[in-house]
This record gives C-alpha cells, structure tokens and sequence, in this order.
C-alpha cells in the first residue's frame, strides 16, 4: 500500500483514459449503482407483506404487545381481507390488493420473540423482497400512541424484531410503523407492562394510533417508505 502511495499518478494513455486504478473504482461503483437499481425495479414489481407482531390467543389479546396484531386486523377490516383458516408456515395470512399492489398480510402464531420463523419463509415462498416486508409492532420508547415510520433501523430492543432481523442474515433493510405505548409506570416491571392491557384512559387514543398506523402502511404500498417516512400519506382506500 505504501508503495503504492509513493508513485506519481499515472499518466493518461493515448487515448486520455484515468489510470487503471480509477478505472477500477469507476467500474465498480457502475456495477453497484447497476445492482441498486435492479433490486428497486425487483421491489417495484413485487408484492409487498405486511406483518403485524403479537401474541396468539385470547390470553394476549388487546395487549399492548399486540397493538401490532389490532393494527393489521383494522387494515384487513377496511380492505376487506379475510384471514384465511388454514395456517402458512405457522402464520394466519390475508391475501388482496391495495392501492392496486398485491400484498400479504401475515399474523406469526409462533409468539413474539420468535416472529421471524414465520416471516422469513413466507417472504421466501413468495418471491418478497426484504424490502418489501413492512412490519407494525409496539414501541416502548415512543410516547403512548404515538406513531412513527421508518425506511429502516435496528430492533430496538425489540424481541419480535430481533428475531426477523436474526432470520434475515442481520439486514435491517425494510420499513416499519411503531405504535408508540410508553414506558411501564412506577413500580411494574416491563414484562407487566406490555403484557398488560390498556387503561380505559388510553383507550380512544390508541384507537386513533391504530387508525393513522394503518393509515401509513396504506401510504406505504402505495408511495412507497421514503415518501411515506417523510410524512406523506394517501387519501381514501384503494
């Protein structure tokens, strides 16, 4: 490498082409610029999953761990997207169309902590794209019902996340909504708190968390995460 730095910058053949170095760079941020492009159009053409985090069973419902689970069922319920009975790869799956693109809309039964062994062969049987699957969760660190979008990022802390992302090879690459629930009060333990179902106080406000959540995924679909993530959102069902 010191060798290397030391020697003057090749001269330009005849012809005025860059040293051979940066031919090499050239070419190579050609063919990643080619590769980017190529899985844009690959997600542009495919399906997308949408994936709503929970815990199966009477037990956890209406949870603030599921508030994932109520998000999906509102956005099926105003599709008109039935769940099918019979489970694929041990998730409750919802197939149609919005905003005029295919999705699929999936409810892991495996439990949390373990969503991704559900989420990942699904996404595989259906030639889904990572950048394609959005998944709507519950938020500790958000105020309660507030909502957020983001392009990508890491689990948070979150075990139902950590196990898609440990499933996917470690890449966080795919958009998600979090629904804000806040942190446990005084005096009950985090487990507690997200096992625990909502105050009658919190009850509308998370009602409408719910409602803009499903809002942003519809955005998603159709606009798209960037545009969806900087606030942008579409108007009426389609």
């Amino acid at each position: 490498m010191g060798a290397m730095l030391s020697r003057k910058r090749a001269a330009p053949d005849r012809e005025g082409s860059s040293s051979p170095v940066r031919k090499s760079t050239r070419t190579s941020a050609t063919q990643q610029s080619a590769s980017t492009v190529a899985q844009e159009a690959e997600a542009a053409d495919a399906p997308w999953m949408l994936v709503g985090l929970g815990n199966p069973g009477p037990k956890y419902a209406g949870t603030r761990h599921n508030i994932g689970f109520d998000a999906i069922d509102t956005l099926a319920e105003a599709h008109g997207l039935a769940w099918e009975k019979k489970l694929e790869s041990n998730a409750q799956v919802a197939r149609g169309a919005i905003h005029g693109r295919p999705v699929l809309l999936v409810k892991p039964m495996t439990f949390m902590n373990v969503s991704g062994e559900s989420v990942k062969p699904l996404s595989k049987r259906h030639g889904i794209p990572l950048s394609n699957v959005l998944v709507v969760y519950d938020d500790l660190d958000l105020p309660a019902a507030k909502v957020r979008v983001r392009e990508k990022g890491g689990h948070g802390g979150h075990n139902g996340m950590r196990s898609i992302i440990g499933h996917f090879g470690g890449s966080h690459d795919f958009p998600r909504v979090k629904i804000g629930i806040g942190r446990p009060e005084a005096g009950m333990s985090v487990p507690e708190w997200v096992l625990g179902r909502f105050f009658p106080e919190e009850q509308s406000d998370m009602e409408e968390a719910v409602l803009e959540a499903v809002a942003a995924m519809e955005s998603i679909v159709g606009l798209g995460a960037n545009k969806a993530a900087s606030g942008q959102r579409l108007t009426g069902r389609g």
